[in-house]
């Protein structure tokens, strides 16, 4: 089994999207994953996921209603097996609060794929599209470097 923890600013945009992606990927290609996602601050800690990126999903067949919003802890960095951040700013809010990441488990999302970049923030750009079409690109990529190692 491959614990994958998703993470960005708040948990209602970009990592909801990441961690609902890739549950439907796996459900449609298989595979023993625990999938989730959290947030490097603690602003939006209970709230649902933001509506412009449910309704991205949603126009996609996948639904993420029961998603609230939850902060990164300590413990996660032990109970996941790869910690996947949208951005650089994610990694190092993580390597601030970790003081480091001894196991190298902290990545980010599209460093899977052949363009390595940070995924833009929605919440800021209210581009919803490329947010969709970018994290979906690194979660079919992820999925594949995930699948093939193990």
């Amino acid at each position: 089994m491959i614990k994958v923890m998703f993470v960005c600013l708040g948990n209602i945009c970009r990592s909801p999207m990441a961690e609902y992606i890739f549950r439907k990927l796996v459900s449609e290609r298989g595979g023993d994953f625990v999938i989730a996602s959290s947030a490097t601050s603690s602003e939006e800690a209970g709230n649902r996921v933001y509506p412009p990126a449910a309704a991205m999903l949603a126009q996609h067949g996948i639904h993420c209603q029961d998603k609230r919003a939850v902060r990164f802890t300590r413990s996660d960095y032990d109970a996941y097996d790869v910690i996947v951040c949208m951005e650089r700013r994610n990694v190092s809010s993580l390597e601030r609060m970790l003081g480091g990441d001894p196991d190298g488990k902290i990545c980010r999302l599209l460093d899977f794929t052949d363009a390595p970049r940070d995924i833009a923030d929605p919440w800021y750009t209210r581009d919803f599209k490329t947010a969709y079409a970018e994290i979906a690109e690194g979660c079919q990529a992820l999925y594949e470097t995930l699948t093939k190692q193990n």
